[in-house]
């Protein structure tokens, strides 16, 4: 494991993106029955896109709410320790529709990998989501190489 951050001491994590027709905002254990509810709707969808089968996620099977629960407060621990960043995907009305996630590379710890999903009946918000994080990712984080595949 490398002793560099994944982002500088001084860099202040963004809490918040809006966007036409979505939000993101931290993943947290509050979001668990939307959260949980979102992708089991759309497991078939979700391992399709890019960067999901590789990793076994989700599982075909789905999971507990308890042990959703366990891996939304790993997201939110990781996010507060600073090691990666996981945001829900919220629609105007607050609804769960997706997830993104930022963390370091398991292979190359000079890149960042992303990764999103959205669910399978908000399938069109692939291609702005993907355009509006790359963007920000761009703009406003301190990272030099990102890769983040798009499912649209």
């Amino acid at each position: 494991m490398s002793e560099q951050p994944f982002v500088p001491d001084n860099f202040v994590v963004p809490l918040s993106l809006a966007a036409d027709g979505f939000r993101l905002e931290p993943l947290g254990p509050q979001h668990n029955d939307a959260d949980h509810a979102a992708w089991m709707s759309s497991i078939e969808h979700i391992r399709a896109t890019p960067g999901f089968y590789e990793r076994g996620w989700p599982p075909p099977a789905g999971l507990s709410l308890a042990e959703n629960l366990r891996d939304l407060k790993r997201h939110a621990n990781d996010f507060e320790k600073r090691a990666g960043f996981t945001y829900t995907v919220l629609n105007d009305v607050g609804e769960v529709i997706g997830c993104v996630y930022i963390y370091p590379s398991r292979s190359d710890e000079r890149v960042t990998d992303v990764r999103s999903w959205v669910r399978a009946d908000r399938g069109e918000v692939d291609g702005p989501l993907h355009k509006t994080v790359a963007a920000w990712l761009a703009s406003d984080w301190p990272f030099g190489e990102v890769r983040y595949r798009s499912g649209a």
